[in-house]
């Protein structure tokens, strides 16, 4: 007899309805990304077509676990594209939280398997990789995708069809608004990046000017620009100057002259790893020699082999601190040492998170009724319902979700970039 324990929803806040424009619109693209789906790449760690989620699973209305007794959870995150320099690191990180939890027992003995599927860097190959994992590889829910303006694209569909979503890095403005089954574990940037900022003053007093650099074709970097230069503002600061650029572009030299012209005191750059990389290399080979701060972007040892040498001094606010004291992260800093020789950065830190949260609220779930039973479509509506319910001790410190999904977490830090001698190797010094 198979017994199914109802949770009363926990309904999000009412928000904006799109109009039938958009819809149809909407719909359009859902359809176009459904033709595109066998273009999706697929990693080798995708299950093959004989023990596949979707073989187990093939049967409307059948049980999450399907014939191979295995709770399969989608990963929608970039390896390839510019993108790859951050989702690389989330790869890292899920994939340590999976042997993590698999050794501990799984879901009360029963194991899960990560799908991956790349996202790519743009959004339609986020909705084509979100579509495969919900219809294809029939996941209970998707830590993904790796940026917002991905997720604003890509979110809607597991919405649509009541799979639960964690976001790993999508800090941008808006991201749980966007439907009842899209929360975060990536601490939006209004309450991040404001911290950056106070080191820099702590560092020099003096910053009077500030020029301010950001990616005009990336969601997140306008949203965390929008934030940046709000703050400058509020701390009484001059605003000198801002600088568009796209996070394709690999010549920085016109923004970067005409905000050297300006005599900052302080640049603040919202963008990627690559691009951001790059225009801090030719902002200090064009001799700018005050502060700089990074933007979450750049909060990886990835950005290290594009501006090398320069890289030193930057600050970069961060979510997560390797040096973060309780046992969970102290196993996730071990593994991960282990294995790639250097500290655990956050996006990889934030990807654990995401599938910690999935797992423990499976075995809350299982405590009351069998997971390996319970109908797909039910399970996926049960886990939605219970991780936001949750308390969970994770590498990023005590976390839990407001009923819209939004993360509360207590702890932030801020880091410079500390490059070694040779120029090539470098770390993130944690500012007391």
């Amino acid at each position: 007899m198979i017994y199914i324990v109802y949770v009363r929803p926990l309904m999000k806040k009412p928000t904006a309805r799109p109009t039938a424009l958009f819809v149809t619109c909407a719909s359009l693209l859902l359809a176009c990304s459904q033709t595109d789906k066998t273009n999706t790449p697929q990693t080798s760690t995708t299950a093959s077509p004989a023990t596949s989620p979707s073989a187990a699973s093939a049967s409307p209305g059948g049980s999450a676990a399907g014939t191979s007794n295995t709770i399969y959870i989608g990963i929608g995150v970039a390896q390839t594209s510019n993108v790859a320099l951050l989702g690389q690191e989330q790869v890292a990180g899920a994939k340590i939280a999976e042997k993590y939890f698999n050794d501990k027992g799984g879901v009360d003995g029963t194991p899960i398997k990560l799908v991956f599927q790349d996202t790519g860097g743009d959004e339609q190959g986020a909705i084509n990789a979100f579509n495969t994992l919900i219809n294809q590889d029939r996941v209970v829910g998707i830590v993904g995708p790796s940026l917002s303006q991905q997720a604003f694209s890509a979110d809607p569909i597991a919405d649509r069809a009541k799979v639960p979503v964690l976001a790993p890095s999508n800090t941008a403005k808006g991201i749980p608004q966007i439907g009842d089954y899209v929360a975060r574990v990536s601490a939006p940037v209004a309450v991040v990046a404001p911290n950056a900022v106070k080191a820099a003053l702590k560092q020099n007093p003096n910053i009077k000017k500030v020029a301010v650099f950001f990616a005009q074709n990336d969601a997140f970097s306008k949203s965390e620009t929008e934030t940046f230069q709000t703050t400058v503002k509020d701390m009484g600061l001059e605003l000198a100057t801002v600088q568009k650029f796209l996070t394709t572009d690999t010549d920085f030299q016109s923004q970067a002259t005409n905000a050297i012209n300006v005599k900052p005191d302080l640049i603040i750059i919202s963008g990627l790893a690559a691009d951001g990389g790059n225009l801090i290399k030719q902002l200090r080979e064009l001799g700018y020699k005050g502060v700089m701060i990074g933007g979450n972007g750049l909060n990886t040892s990835n950005i290290f082999p594009v501006c090398k040498a320069l890289c030193d001094g930057v600050l970069i606010a961060q979510a997560y601190s390797p040096e973060y004291s309780n046992l969970i992260n102290k196993d996730f800093r071990d593994a991960y040492r282990a294995q790639f020789k250097k500290e655990p950065p956050q996006f990889s830190a934030q990807a654990f998170t995401g599938v910690q949260v999935f797992v423990e609220s499976l075995k809350a779930i299982n405590s009351q009724s069998k997971v390996s039973q319970q109908p797909l479509a039910q399970l996926r509506t049960n886990l939605n319902q219970q991780l936001l319910l949750g308390k969970y001790d994770t590498p990023l410190g005590e976390i839990y979700f407001t009923p819209e999904g939004e993360i509360n977490q207590k702890d932030f830090y801020v880091a410079r970039i500390k490059m070694e001698a040779d120029g090539t190797n470098g770390k993130f010094e944690f500012l007391k």
